[in-house]
């Protein structure tokens, strides 16, 4: 344990007023680590896969976000074609993500991209998600050089690319999947949940969007 994190644990016992773990009480705090107990899950997103997708899109859309279903070989197309829609820029800051580099983003002679984080001066974002929650139509985002967290954050249009396979029922299921895919000590340095635009209701219990991050969310939902 190195010097620095001794001092906060260090500080947290005194706080507790209690010395390191043994016996017994850090036998069942580390089983309890190894094997992480499931929390309760909500009947309604306990359903087959196809509809997960259909309760995904209806919570999203219901939050604000916009939500198109589409083929794989579409997605550049609708990504070009929401820019349009909108009258926003042909340019956008994509993740430099695997999965959206499988894309043929250069059948889009028009779209300007530019890999990397986020800048303040980008109006758009392309990302991909880690998992889609069908409970509450929640995006899932996880950090690492494929997803620089900036790009959730600053751009004023969020696109998303999510696939239908990585929309799963509940929030229990997104941490067993983060388990299984970074394992134990390797865990992403953030990970996000966003549920449509940024928005807030603190000036008169009126909402506005854009108060902390995107005004705009589009999900590019991928058939499998």
């Amino acid at each position: 344990m190195n010097d620095a994190r001794a001092q906060i644990l260090g500080g947290i016992r005194r706080s507790l007023r209690r010395g390191e773990l043994a016996g017994d009480a850090r036998s069942a705090v580390e089983a309890r680590l190894a094997s992480p107990p499931r929390g309760p899950s909500v009947a309604r997103a306990q359903l087959p896969q196809s509809e997960k997708v259909a309760l995904f899109c209806q919570w999203a859309e219901t939050l604000n976000a916009t939500v198109a279903r589409v083929a794989a070989d579409d997605v550049p197309g609708e990504v070009t074609a929401y820019l349009a829609r909108n009258n926003l820029p042909a340019s956008v800051a994509m993740a430099p993500s695997p999965l959206l580099d499988s894309y043929d983003w250069a059948s889009q002679k028009m779209l300007a991209i530019r890999h990397g984080r986020g800048e303040g001066s980008d109006q758009v974002s392309v990302t991909g998600a880690f998992a889609g929650i069908a409970e509450t139509g929640t995006v899932v985002m996880a950090s690492g050089p494929d997803h620089p967290v900036t790009l959730n954050l600053l751009p004023d249009t969020h696109v998303v690319v999510l696939r239908e396979a990585d929309i799963v029922g509940g929030y229990e299921d997104v941490w067993g999947r983060l388990r299984e895919r970074y394992g134990k000590n390797l865990m992403p340095r953030t990970v996000n949940t966003i549920t449509g635009p940024s928005r807030t209701g603190d000036i008169e219990q009126t909402i506005e969007l854009g108060a902390h991050g995107p005004r705009r969310m589009h999900i590019l939902v991928v058939r499998d």
